[in-house]
């Protein structure tokens, strides 16, 4: 199975497990908001049970204070509990309307309150109204309150009352009390669910990812120890996977590029062995006729030279002179073609010694002088090619002055990974147009017979640089002199 496909199916296993996960949290939701709401009407009935209770009680209470006082004010309350209570109950009675052992106790409390307000506390309001309007009525007042304390009808009606608002309260505390033991036990049982699944998703997605990332890290170790040793050179590896997923394409992908390469350094061995070949041709065959040419011309200087006229003379010197030409033309040909293919050894090099041996070896004029600054590194470097740079730079420095006293500096500054060496002179300059060509094979700026150049000199020091990922750059101006700058990598600075 592809990893993709592994990769799929463990996430929608999760994702399936994390929808359960949601969709039972939802319902616990659900049942927490209607429990929410439940408890809101539950407040909203003690409240107004509550409420209706206490405007009876102030109405009895207004009742008495009247009777013992006989001032209207003390009715202001009662007449109020008249407006109000039955309002309370209607509302009371539609937030209980679908219990109906609430219900069944409302309607009882309501009779019991018209009965005591119609037959109990109206009738003696009114005869203790008519007292105080008329002295006859005192003596059927006093038998009306006489009968009525006797037969304690209001007090038990008002007992009825209280008892009953007790009970309805304590049924609505008991269902409220319920309803907390059943949301608590149903947030303990989703979350008993939601963290066994969690539990659940968490194994199966680390399980998988273990098992895809081991089963991928492992066979990316292998295909990465069977790179490195392609970067060493070794080119016969071969990852073995059996596995038929992406990771097998790219292990089959590694082997023919590790078939390809050691096809094409095979072919480059042998190429390169042809062309050294070559080399030892050209400098065998071709250099040894203009010896011979070059040994016949000094033969006839040397017998006949002193009977030739100047002009004979001076062709025989231009012979000379352009048969020394071609010689340095194919050794330089040849030092282009192996830069890169023939690895120098590495060794430690003290860049200020190297540069005073190497303008010990040219034939500086006397009144130049060349300034080394301080600061020169000591790195481990194939010396060849750094002298062979330092070298080809310094002689043309002096070889294309145009005065015969010049200055010549050569100095160095370091970044992270390179050194930037330059070498520096007050010579005639270069024109901008010039700057690149100068690099090119064969290209010289002053005619050949003026000087002696091949026009390969600047061109090996490029392929030099290039090879070791450097670069060489040049500013001048025509009468500014002209400055050559390049990178070196240093390697191991000492």
């Amino acid at each position: 199975m592809k990893i993709a496909s592994q990769i799929l199916i463990g996430y929608a296993l999760v994702l399936i497990l994390f929808g359960i996960v949601t969709f039972v949290n939802r319902g616990l939701s659900e049942r927490v908001n209607d429990n929410t709401e439940w408890l809101t009407r539950s407040e909203n009935v003690i409240r107004l049970s509550a409420q209706v209770h206490r405007g009876i009680l102030d109405m009895e209470n207004a009742m008495r204070g009247y009777l013992l006082t006989g001032k209207e004010t003390f009715l202001q309350p009662y007449y109020s509990g008249e407006k109000d209570v039955p309002n309370l109950i209607n509302e009371l009675s539609s937030l209980v309307k679908e219990d109906s052992f609430q219900r069944i106790k409302l309607d009882t409390i309501n009779a019991f309150y018209n009965k005591w307000h119609n037959e109990f506390a109206s009738s003696l309001i009114v005869a203790k109204q008519n007292v105080l309007e008329s002295d006859e009525a005192e003596a059927e007042f006093r038998k009306l309150m006489i009968n009525e304390l006797r037969s304690e009808a209001g007090k038990n009606i008002t007992d009825d009352i209280r008892n009953k608002f007790k009970q309805f309260n304590a049924h609505e505390y008991d269902l409220r009390q319920k309803r907390r033991e059943i949301l608590a036990k149903s947030v303990e049982r989703t979350n008993n669910i939601s963290i066994l699944l969690i539990a659940v998703s968490l194994f199966l997605g680390l399980s998988g990812a273990l098992y895809i990332t081991n089963n991928i890290s492992n066979r990316i170790k292998e295909m990465v120890m069977a790179a490195e040793r392609i970067a060493q050179g070794y080119f016969k590896v071969e990852v073995k996977d059996t596995k038929m997923d992406e990771m097998t394409s790219l292990s089959q992908s590694l082997n023919r590029m590790a078939i390809t390469l050691d096809e094409t350094f095979t072919d480059l061995e042998r190429k390169n062995s042809d062309l050294n070949q070559f080399a030892y041709v050209v400098s065998h065959d071709l250099k040894a006729p203009l010896r011979g040419i070059d040994n016949v011309m000094s033969w006839i200087y040397e017998d006949v030279g002193d009977k030739l006229d100047p002009q004979a003379k001076h062709y025989l010197e231009m012979i000379s002179g352009r048969t020394k030409r071609m010689e340095n033309l194919i050794n330089g040909i040849l030092d282009f073609s192996r830069i890169g293919r023939n690895k120098k050894p590495v060794e430690k090099v003290a860049v200020k010694e190297m540069l005073e041996e190497i303008i010990d070896s040219l034939a500086v004029p006397k009144d130049f002088s060349i300034e080394i600054k301080p600061g020169m590194p000591t790195l481990i470097t194939e010396r060849v090619y750094l002298e062979q740079v330092f070298s080809n730079l310094i002689s043309n420095a002096i070889k294309y002055h145009d005065e015969p006293n010049g200055h010549i500096e050569i100095g160095v500054n370091a970044t992270d990974n390179f050194y930037n060496f330059y070498v520096k002179d007050d010579g005639p300059g270069i024109e901008k147009e010039y700057h690149d060509r100068i690099f090119v094979i064969f290209q010289t700026l002053q005619e050949r017979d003026a000087f002696e150049s091949t026009g390969v000199g600047l061109a090996i020091v490029k392929k030099i640089i290039d090879d070791k990922g450097g670069k060489i750059m040049v500013e001048s101006e025509p009468g500014q002199g002209a400055t050559f700058s390049f990178t070196w990598p240093k390697f191991g600075e000492q």
